[in-house]
């Protein structure tokens, strides 16, 4: 079989996502798809609107034909992080022949050479990188400049400020490090991008969508920028008054967690100079997650670092080292649901790939990925009343039958 893999997020899926999964299909005239999907939180560091089980189905009743869950390490990692397990979990399995993602950019050649420099380092990219870090330039700036001074024909301040061709970037280099097979293509963002907060004519980004959710309440007002299928979803979780989730739903656990255990905050994994004592000062001051992370936000320390430093800390991670975790790969892949297509991927999964399915968690866990996801089910559940803490135990991979 050529099965094609995809990374994402689909919070929710809409129809940029739609587009995505047909061209993807397209382009690389695939006998399948296989979809690594984050979990109950999202690499921003903010949780899902919706738990992963129901977000897996709505994908499979959109067309993707397996959807496995990316561990919450990887789901709330840089984007570093957060492309190494996505990459290094799909080439695992054994059957995956190609990846596809979207970026800005659109041209997988210059997103190619960039990222050979990254991993490369030749001299004079490590020295220009030297001079702009010591003159006390902020590293992401840094590092603009230096790719700019090694690859004059190609706009490298332009696209490693975009965040789709960040993550496309580290999908490559990570593809590149593991001497995998897998071979990248990419596909040119259309309409809104993946921050824009208002909806959209061509494709409303999740933000925007999330945020029309959020103000109005009314599923009305997105009708038009989900597929059917997704509407079809929606409509029925909102009839079984499904208790959709958003950001400053965590704020006053996280409230709570740094006035009674602040002094632990150092102990989560990214937090250096001094950035929990900001955060225990600023916490007092702030009325919701958003001004909290404005309030500690610089020049060193973006937004989204703060975020997913900020989710860490509320789902208990600073008792792990995730550092290490970030940096392996698990040995099993956990189906969330699939459909006839999706089932005969997995046969193929068993046959050829180095990875366990679990498609039941075992009683007792030894396996420190999978106790972080209970984790963060347990932490999502507080958010979610429609979601038990014990839904990893409770349910099974949904099997999607031709009609």
């Amino acid at each position: 079989m050529n099965i094609t893999g995809l990374i994402t997020e689909y919070n929710p899926f809409h129809l940029g996502h739609l587009y995505h999964l047909q061209k993807a299909k397209i382009d690389t005239n695939c006998d399948g798809v296989i979809c690594i999907m984050s979990g109950n939180f999202m690499q921003r560091g903010i949780p899902a609107i919706i738990d992963k089980w129901e977000r897996a189905n709505i994908a499979v009743a959109n067309g993707v034909d397996l959807v496995i869950e990316l561990p919450l390490v990887y789901s709330i990692s840089s984007a570093e992080g957060f492309a190494h397990g996505a990459c290094s979990i799909l080439n695992s399995t054994g059957v995956v022949n190609s990846i596809y993602f979207g970026s800005e950019s659109g041209n997988i050649e210059e997103l190619k050479r960039i990222s050979q420099v990254l991993i490369r380092e030749p001299e004079d990219f490590k020295s220009n990188l030297k001079l702009q870090l010591d003159k006390g330039v902020p590293f992401h700036t840094a590092r603009k400049i230096a790719l700019k001074n090694c690859l004059h024909d190609i706009c490298c301040e332009e696209i490693i400020g975009s965040s789709n061709n960040i993550l496309a970037i580290e999908y490559i280099k990570s593809l590149s490090k593991l001497n995998s097979f897998i071979v990248p293509y990419t596909l040119k963002r259309q309409g809104a991008n993946y921050n824009d907060s208002e909806l959209n004519n061509i494709f409303s980004s999740a933000t925007s969508i999330r945020n029309a959710l959020k103000n109005s309440g009314s599923l009305k007002e997105i009708e038009n920028t989900v597929s059917k299928e997704t509407f079809s979803y929606l409509k029925k979780l909102k009839e079984e008054k499904y208790n959709f989730v958003f950001s400053d739903d965590m704020f006053q656990y996280v409230k709570y967690k740094i006035l009674t255990l602040g002094e632990t905050l150092n102990k989560v994994y990214d937090v250096k100079e001094g950035l929990d004592n900001k955060i225990i000062k600023e916490i007092a001051n702030s009325k919701s997650i958003d001004e909290l992370i404005l309030n500690i936000k610089s020049k060193r320390y973006t937004y989204t670092r703060i975020s997913r430093i900020l989710t860490s800390f509320f789902l208990g991670l600073e008792k792990y080292d995730i550092d290490k975790l970030v940096h392996e790969t698990p040995n099993y892949i956990r189906p969330l649901a699939f459909n006839e297509t999706g089932s005969k991927i997995l046969k193929e999964i068993k046959k050829k790939g180095d990875i366990e399915i679990l498609t039941k968690l075992p009683k007792k866990l030894n396996d420190k990925y999978l106790e972080i996801d209970l984790l963060g089910t347990k932490a999502y559940s507080i958010l979610n009343s429609s979601v038990s803490p014990y839904d990893d135990y409770l349910k099974s991979p949904t099997f999607f039958r031709k009609k």
